[in-house]
């Protein structure tokens, strides 16, 4: 019987590995960085290699991450790879699942791809899931993570650079829609006109510009209201720190709008600042009643772990 794994969240900028005790969900070891799954493409393509050594190059780049996990040998030890190692840039491209998903794990999408004399670790690579305009890769295995156990409706959020909503009923995800969030504000903070008016500050005496944009973003135009970043600098009504607040207050206030109207249960998965502002957020809007959280790594370990047990 399986005792241990290795967890893998490979997304596009950046790679996580940690050894899994299955009776507990500890993390035993744990070994991070920037070689993301689209690194990793760009340096198959300059290779220059036939597709058929593409997964190869792949497992060696997992193979050194795997030998700075421990002192000890864990050849033989199976790996979940979940997010980005299955897309089209990945290890292999696998067709997504489809959304309605019963978010039990023992559905998913996965191919399995046994050792060999160079890997000796099968590995188990995970799919996301899409609907006919919209897709995940990643937050699937988060949300069997969750241990959602209310069968009335629940709306999930990712907060990131992809916000993900997944409405779940009766542990059935029904419905996702992506708002590009995160994207949009490090385009918008770095590389537009705007970037001259916006410095990064992440001190919490903002939070009174933070939810003044919040409100804004919720009530108003996005395409129009972002411009009030650059006059804000402009007729020197708030400093570039504020406005790095402001501006974030006015994208999230957007993603957000449509969620006051929806009246289900909110359950977040991300990270303890993010969690902090999304709360500050849908308090501002006067979203009542306890938001849920989830932290997303140990949403996700807990998928992994699940996943284990119906397919390893």
């Amino acid at each position: 019987m399986i005792q241990q794994i290795l967890s893998c969240d490979w997304g596009t900028s950046s790679f996580r590995l940690r050894l899994i005790n299955l009776a507990d969900n500890a993390i035993l070891a744990e070994t991070t960085g920037d070689k993301g799954i689209a690194a990793v493409y760009n340096d198959w393509l300059q290779s220059g290699r036939p597709e058929n050594d593409r997964m190869d190059f792949y497992k060696t780049i997992l193979l050194l991450q795997i030998g700075k996990l421990t002192d000890y040998s864990l050849d033989g030890m199976p790996v979940i790879i979940s997010g980005m190692a299955s897309s089209s840039i990945g290890i292999k491209e696998l067709p997504y699942g489809d959304i309605p998903f019963a978010i039990t794990g023992d559905s998913l999408q996965v191919l399995k791809i046994l050792p060999d004399k160079k890997c000796t670790h099968e590995i188990l690579l995970v799919s996301g899931l899409r609907t006919t305009n919209d897709a995940m890769r990643g937050e699937e295995t988060m949300l069997i993570g969750c241990d959602i156990r209310d069968d009335s409706g629940q709306l999930v959020i990712f907060p990131g650079t992809h916000s993900k909503h997944a409405i779940v009923k009766n542990k059935v995800l029904v419905s996702l829609k992506t708002y590009m969030t995160g994207e949009v504000f490090e385009l918008l903070a770095n590389k537009s006109i705007l970037s001259k008016s916006v410095i990064k500050n992440e001190s919490n005496q903002y939070k009174k510009i933070f939810e003044r944009g919040v409100k804004e973003g919720a009530s108003g135009n996005l395409l129009n209201i972002i411009f009030y970043v650059r006059t804000s600098q402009l007729f020197k009504t708030l400093t570039p720190e504020e406005n790095y607040h402001y501006l974030s207050g006015l994208l999230i206030g957007s993603e957000l709008q449509q969620v006051s109207a929806a009246n289900v249960k909110i359950h977040l998965v991300c990270g303890q600042e993010l969690f902090d502002r999304y709360q500050f957020a849908l308090q501002t809007l006067c979203i009542n009643g306890d938001v849920q959280y989830s932290n997303a790594d140990t949403a996700l370990i807990k998928g992994h772990c699940k996943m284990a047990g119906h397919f390893l």
